[in-house]
């Protein structure tokens, strides 16, 4: 059970760290207006368990903000606190890092599909320093392809660098500003630039499709958007929420984490990013009916491409498009 003393100690926490870290400065203060009259109102007296208080401050700061970036979690077990942290910060890296390499560091499935239509599934952009090669192998693995389609229907974010290795395969060698973060934390900005080099061949030429979902968040989205603003892909799928601000997490108190935007994005395009408006599809279908689509013209880009070949190889390929694509008509 949770003691008011917690609660108002918790509450009086998160609007410290909101009040010297959101990036929107005037939002934070009319977040803790909010939270302030919700305790005074009795709001939260009848909250006796952590995870659904944690549940109500998230609740209420997102009714005032729509950033679902912004978040409180209740933890059963005790978070470490000054030097504790510091002592278990390397244990709790190595388990992330665990964690991220069972999870294959994102990359869920690479496969040649019918017609030689490249595929590879991203459920999250882990650290580049972390997965980097993976990522790598997986775009070479797409080097032969005539087509590629990248779904990102399960992918809930990541990092920027990632974002910015995977794009360097499907951009050109002059490397290209991505994307400029403001931290206010630190009061600077970050700017992200696709590579001059990457182990391999480039995919600049091959037709892309994205595969997007409500469930695509973050760095998912941020990649078919910036995709998009470049005209170099065709999304495919369904409308996302809209989240954009990279954040960092904060303790209240030895249960209690706060995760607050403390990052604002500017894409050099549209001058300005995804936060609330989401990435709207080019093609906007159900998220089981996007890969049938998204496959269906690739087949149409190679067969349209292929035109009437003499080589025996480029037969046999256009046969085989063919063919996947009646089969995938009569779905």
């Amino acid at each position: 059970m949770i003691e008011t003393a917690i609660k108002v100690e918790v509450i009086r926490c998160l609007s410290e760290k909101l009040r010297a870290y959101y990036i929107f400065r005037d939002v934070a203060e009319k977040i803790c207006v909010c939270l302030k009259k919700h305790l005074e109102d009795g709001d939260y007296d009848d909250i006796d368990e952590g995870e659904f208080f944690a549940y109500a401050l998230t609740t209420h700061m997102q009714e005032m903000c729509q950033d679902e970036h912004l978040w409180v979690k209740w933890h059963s077990e005790p978070l470490p606190d000054g030097e504790e942290a510091l002592r278990l910060s390397k244990e709790w890296r190595e388990e992330q890092q665990l964690q991220a390499k069972l999870n294959n560091y994102g990359f869920h499935k690479v496969e040649r599909m019918a017609g030689n239509v490249g595929y590879v599934d991203i459920r999250l952009f882990h650290r580049s320093s972390w997965g980097g090669d993976i990522a790598v192998a997986a775009m070479n693995f797409l080097a032969n392809m005539d087509a590629v389609i990248i779904d990102l229907r399960r992918c809930s974010g990541g990092y920027p660098g990632m974002v910015s290795l995977v794009s360097s395969y499907l951009l050109g060698e002059e490397p290209e500003l991505l994307g400029s973060i403001y931290w206010r934390d630190d009061d600077v900005t970050q700017q992200y630039w696709t590579l001059p080099y990457v182990p391999g061949q480039r995919l600049e030429n091959k037709p892309l499709f994205i595969l997007v979902s409500k469930e695509t968040f973050s760095a998912g989205e941020g990649f078919a958007y910036d995709m998009q603003a470049r005209k170099r892909g065709i999304i495919i799928g369904e409308q996302t929420d809209g989240g954009a601000h990279p954040g960092a997490s904060y303790r209240l108190d030895q249960h209690f984490e706060a995760f607050i935007p403390i990052g604002c994005l500017t894409h050099p395009i549209t001058k300005r990013d995804w936060e609330g408006s989401g990435v709207t599809p080019d093609v906007p279908v159900s998220s089981e009916q996007a890969l049938i689509i998204a496959h269906k013209k690739a087949l149409e880009s190679i067969i349209a491409t292929l035109g009437n070949p003499l080589s025996g190889p480029l037969l046999e390929l256009l046969d085989e498009a063919r063919v996947a694509y009646e089969d995938l008509a009569k779905k």
